[in-house]
């Protein structure tokens, strides 16, 4: 037997002693799931170049860290014991989170409902046999099955589908194509955070998918990422809290949610050959923290990614699953594989609970668990006990969102959309597009606007240029999953779409308040002639400049595009086309729409260029959103989600290329905590427009600084918190980072915003902590933000809610969150680089 499974398990060579960063790394060899560690003073050399944006001399290794042939033991985490303590901790079903806020107070406590779903899990599997049991973590194989992902049915368990994506659901009709989620991080909104995903979990539930595949939360690490549109920008608190509110959406709406791709899957490039070294440190404080706040909000699923961390895959990391997952986070749920991730059998010892498809590549016919995982089993290497574990986690997630109870069956066939048996066309979309134009206007955001350029106010006539302005030229779905673009770019490429039912362009929504104003309207589609578009821009009373930039998924190459963005520049001959346009007339606007940061030096400061309008990637009602911002019938309240630099050199980590794909590509994350805006701070670096920049068509003003300590409600654990106010770290403990006590409301500060103008606007405060120089934080740490609508001289008073793990640093020595020691200050103010209020945190 042991012949037959050495080939599954032997992928790579098991090396101990393989090279870490920082202070210490983590071998995935366990007896008992306890993570051995062994310290390291060996450094790491860096692959980033600070002149140019990509590049190709990267290290490899050959050493890559993987399980051994052993016998191993499993006794499964103990479940959360401390009691909901209403209002800041209640007992929370998925089904009935507490309601948004925009000053989140509450920490929904969902222990009780995981605990009544692990009960009926375990009654459910009671009299399963081994091979029953393994047939709940193995999926059906690539296009065996309705759905992308397919879990078979079972004697009274119906089996589960598996579907993308994070803004659609993947190759349904009559369904909606919700704007990105870099968008509607760009809003800066939690209600529209928690109504979109809501509106995709109902769509998904409609459709008969028990688990949707989303969110992204990956971190932009790499401006030219190919798949950073799906995620929620550049900062570990923005993301965190865009997924947190998607998750609570998503379930309340009944479909399983999964946060994805954990973790430190930032490129595209060789993402399955690639090893992510990161520190600890780093780790907590920047790539996991959303999961950790995912975690929080009670999601059911956690998808494992393809690259390596630290020289393991990442779906055979100990360290990750077991130890900071499952134990250190509490997770109560199941984790799967992405397609075709799973690297061995063993992988379940490292905290695996699913793999997917099912097959070991696509069409392959054999898999690392089905019949190699009940053998593992029988020959003693994996306990009856954890494959207990997998079982019930995976059931248990369908009884945590009541799918036991009248659960629409999957009604649509992903693999064929002709197939009139299994499609039953039904219509889920309700009147989600209110909400799409709606998100894709709030995540708009205005970079420039002089001489009052905008809103546009009847103008006599006005011509739009460039292919973006206009329709694709064989309908919105003429690229399969969206690998291309000739038209309006609203959505990115690869498995994160979804069919546009319909998709408006900008030539659309504005000729539709153009016939309301009387305005003329001209258009020039062609990106490459300029001189027809400099003479059709001559004379304009406006000339609107539409451009984008695109990028995706490695398995589709786009214009030499691999997934990841070659450059940051504008395609379709963006920069000569705004260039030539500007050149004949005085009142030229850009609007980009774009999946992340471009370079826009070469016309940014021309001075007939009077806006510069970022679109973002808006969905279906594209043309709706920009029109509405134009026109003012939506005032910009966008904040950007990531810093747009001068030079792709500014940027502190840069897309590694290179390598023979025969090899692991080492990828050394050695800018640590200082990524994006906290790298520009740090290094006195001045960006084009900084994080969380954005105007408005009107002024605010701030007043009325005041921070209260609040007092703790949690007696039970006053004895943490009095440790805590001492600089002890917290305990090495289950559930230790996610711990009610480091997350309960602890300070709040409160202030005044002000509207200068005569129209309403949005204003979007955002909260920096300041460290100590002795604790080794960038200068400023976004840690809080809200949203206040302000009429005309108006003043609205706003308060932002501090936690203990708001103002914590992660200490690699004790393996614990801590207050460091010093004075922490912090800033109020519009971006992270327009304070206008300052005070301490009270000692």
């Amino acid at each position: 037997m042991l012949s037959k499974l050495l080939p599954l398990l032997c992928i790579f060579p098991f090396t101990l002693g393989a090279p870490g960063l920082d202070s210490v790394f983590y071998v995935t060899v366990t007896g008992s799931y306890s993570p051995v560690t062994t310290s390291s003073n060996s450094s790491s050399n860096s692959t980033t170049s600070s002149a140019s944006a990509s590049t190709s001399g990267a290290s490899t290794t050959t050493g890559v860290i993987t399980i051994p042939l052993s016998s191993y033991s499993f006794t499964p985490y103990p479940t959360p014991t401390l009691n909901p303590r209403p209002p800041v901790f209640p007992a929370t079903d998925p089904l009935n989170p507490p309601d948004v806020s925009s000053d989140p107070q509450i920490v929904p406590d969902f222990a009780p409902a995981w605990a009544t779903a692990y009960q009926k899990a375990k009654n459910l599997i009671s009299d399963y046999t081994i091979e029953e049991k393994v047939n709940i973590t193995t999926g059906v194989g690539w296009a065996n099955g309705l759905c992308v992902g397919n879990i078979p049915p079972n004697k009274n368990f119906p089996g589960l589908c598996l579907e993308d994506s994070p803004l659609a659901v993947r190759f349904a009709d009559f369904a909606t194509a919700f704007p990105a989620g870099i968008q509607v991080a760009s809003t800066w909104n939690r209600a529209l955070m928690r109504s979109r995903g809501l509106a995709l979990g109902q769509e998904f539930k409609g459709k008969g998918v028990n688990i949707a595949l989303g969110p992204m939360m990956n971190m932009g690490r790499i401006a030219q990422g190919g798949r950073n549109w799906e995620g929620f920008g550049a900062d570990p608190f923005l993301t965190g809290e865009s997924a947190y509110e998607t998750i609570l959406g998503l379930q309340q709406g009944g479909v399983q949610a999964t946060a994805k791709h954990f973790i430190n899957n930032e490129q595209e490039h060789f993402r399955t050959q690639e090893s992510s070294n990161v520190d600890d440190r780093t780790q907590h404080e920047i790539y996991a923290h959303p999961f950790l706040r995912s975690v929080m909000a009670g999601v059911s699923s956690v998808m494992c990614s393809y690259n390596l961390v630290n020289e393991s895959y990442a779906c055979n990391n100990d360290k990750m699953l077991n130890d900071i997952l499952k134990r250190e986070y509490g997770f109560q749920g199941f984790v799967q594989s992405d397609w075709s991730a799973t690297m061995s059998t063993l992988s379940a010892v490292a905290g695996l609970d699913m793999t997917m498809p099912g097959d070991i590549t696509f069409d392959s016919g054999d898999s690392y668990f089905g019949g190699n995982l009940t053998d593992y089993v029988n020959d003693g290497y994996i306990s009856m006990a954890r494959l207990d574990d997998m079982a019930t986690r995976i059931i248990a997630g369908w009884y945590y969102l009541h799918q036991d109870e009248d659960y629409p069956a999957t009604n649509f066939n992903a693999f064929n959309p002709h197939d009139e048996v299994n499609n039953k066309h039904v219509n889920v979309q309700a009147d989600h597009y209110k909400l799409v134009r709606e998100i894709g206007a709030a995540g708009t955001v205005l970079l420039k606007n002089t001489n009052g350029a905008l809103p546009l106010n009847k103008p006599r006539n006005l011509v739009l240029i460039g292919s973006d302005a206009g329709p694709g030229e064989s309908g919105p779905n003429e690229f399969a999953d969206q690998g291309g673009s000739d038209g309006i770019l609203a959505m990115g490429w690869g498995s994160g779409t979804g069919y546009f039912p319909y998709l408006i362009s900008p030539l659309e929504g504005i000729q539709e308040r153009a016939r309301q104003d009387g305005s003329s309207v001209f258009w020039d589609f062609d990106d490459w002639n300029t001189a027809l578009a400099s003479n059709m821009a001559f004379g304009q009373a406006v000339a609107l400049v539409f451009t984008n930039s695109d990028s995706g998924e490695d398995y589709i190459t786009v214009d030499g595009n691999e997934g990841d963005r070659k450059n940051l520049t504008a395609w379709h001959n963006g920069d000569d086309l705004i260039l030539a346009v500007a050149a004949q007339n005085n009142n030229t606007i850009v609007i980009v729409n774009s999946v992340g940061p471009l370079i826009i030096e070469p016309w940014i400061e021309h001075p007939n260029i009077t806006a510069v309008v970022w679109a973002g990637i808006q969905g279906q009602e594209a043309g709706n959103s920009i029109a509405d911002v134009l026109y003012g019938a939506y005032n910009p309240s966008g904040r950007l989600p990531y810093t747009i630099a001068k030079d792709p050199a500014d940027y502190p980590a840069q897309l590694v290329t290179g390598g023979s794909g025969s090899e692991i590509l080492s990828i050394d994350y050695t800018e640590g905590l200082f990524i994006d805006y906290r790298h520009f701070d740090q290094a006195d670096i001045t960006p084009r427009f900084e994080f969380g920049f954005g105007l408005s068509y009107t002024t605010f003003s701030y007043s009325d600084l005041c921070v209260t300590p609040i007092q703790s409600l949690d007696i039970d654990q006053a004895d943490l918190i009095t440790a805590w106010k001492n600089g002890d770290a917290s305990p090495i403990a289950e559930g230790s980072s996610t711990a009610l006590w480091l997350h309960e409301p602890a300070f709040q500060v409160t202030f005044k915003v002000t509207n200068n103008g005569t129209i309403s606007g949005t204003e979007i405060p955002q909260l920096y902590i300041h460290h100590p120089s002795s604790a080794g934080e960038p200068p400023s740490v976004l840690k809080g933000f809200t949203n206040v609508e302000v009429g005309p001289y108006d003043t609205k008073s706003v308060s932002i809610t501090l936690s203990r793990h708001d103002l914590s640093i992660w200490d690699v020595v004790a393996q614990g969150w801590r207050k460091p020691v010093g004075q922490i200050s912090f800033s109020v103010g519009a971006s992270s680089r327009d304070f206008r209020l300052q005070d301490v945190i009270p000692t």
